[in-house]
């Protein structure tokens, strides 16, 4: 990186909500209260899902998988903004600047390529019900899950490399409450046009397997629908799948509204609610999402909790 007068460059300033002391009163609250939610929420999932026999199955080991994604992303980003939200020093040094980067791309990548799975895992068990142990066998989920990590973290090493080599002449002041590709792209001294095109190229091929894997799942399920007669069945298959498709809806949905828009029309305030929707809401909503009138969950936690009562 091309560095001030020869000078060391030793960090970025994240002015966040720095022009709204009010607000950052209020947000520091909110998003305490909105964090302990989702280590509270995604924890329970994580346990649950090891704890309780019923609960060894390939949409279960999917669902821990992705709380643990969930848990974090959001330990990436909003513990330092909490401390950022209370102090007058609003720094992050360079290296954590690209390793804030490099997670959370990673992790957002990840959660790209676990949705897909988690998208033919609802196909397999309501297309192909006589088939679905034999379908989603223990190793290929192991298998998914590994590949859907490792792919989300490869792209996130080749978009990170590719943001860092752009020269900043000195310009560190990020208008942003954590280090993300647009607010960095503005800080370049540089026609950012090739490295923005690349970015997205790279982006378009990572995400085609997830999303045409979504909706060709999704196809196919609502053909299933469609060809059941009875209300109480079609009932049972949205209970089944709506909870993955409402967080399928939530991340996908912030996930356009932050980075397939066109850069001149890039809203930094836009851009921070945008991105505190989906670095602490949608974490922290996926585990009611997916527990509310979930008897499977709620009878697993009975039964956690009556046995470590009967224990006593």
């Amino acid at each position: 990186m091309e560095q001030k007068n020869g000078s060391s460059f030793t960090g970025f300033i994240l002015l966040g909500f720095s022009d709204r002391p009010q607000l950052e009163r209020v947000l520091f609250v909110v998003l305490l209260i909105f964090y302990l939610l989702t280590l509270l929420g995604n924890t329970t999932i994580i346990a649950l899902s090891r704890l309780d026999p019923h609960l060894h199955t390939p949409m279960y080991f999917f669902l821990s998988n992705l709380s643990f994604l969930d848990l974090c992303y959001t330990t990436s980003t909003v513990p330092q903004l909490l401390v950022h939200l209370r102090g007058a020093d609003k720094s992050i040094s360079y290296g954590g600047c690209v390793a804030q980067l490099f997670f959370s791309l990673g992790l957002g990548c990840t959660e790209c390529f676990l949705l897909g799975v988690m998208a033919f895992d609802r196909y397999a068990a309501v297309c192909r019900p006589l088939h679905y142990t034999v379908i989603m066998h223990p190793r290929l989920c192991a298998l998914m899950a590994s590949v859907s990590w490792f792919t989300g973290f490869a792209n996130s090493s080749m978009e990170t490399v590719l943001i860092f080599l752009v020269p900043l002449c000195g310009r560190n002041k990020i208008d942003h409450f954590f280090c993300e590709v647009p607010p960095l792209l503005k800080l370049a001294c540089v026609d950012t046009t090739v490295i923005e095109s690349e970015i997205l190229f790279f982006s378009i091929i990572f995400l085609f397997i997830p999303v045409a894997l979504i909706t060709f799942s999704y196809g196919q399920i609502v053909r299933a629908v469609l060809r059941i007669k009875s209300t109480a069945g079609q009932r049972k298959v949205f209970g089944t799948c709506g909870s993955h498709f409402t967080v399928v809806s939530l991340f996908y949905g912030t996930a356009i509204c932050a980075y397939l828009q066109p850069s001149n029309n890039y809203s930094q305030d836009q851009g921070k609610f945008i991105s505190l929707f989906y670095t602490i809401v949608t974490p922290m909503a996926n585990p009611f999402i997916y527990t509310l009138r979930n008897k499977d969950v709620m009878g697993a936690m009975k039964n956690v909790f009556c046995r470590g009562y009967d224990s006593r």
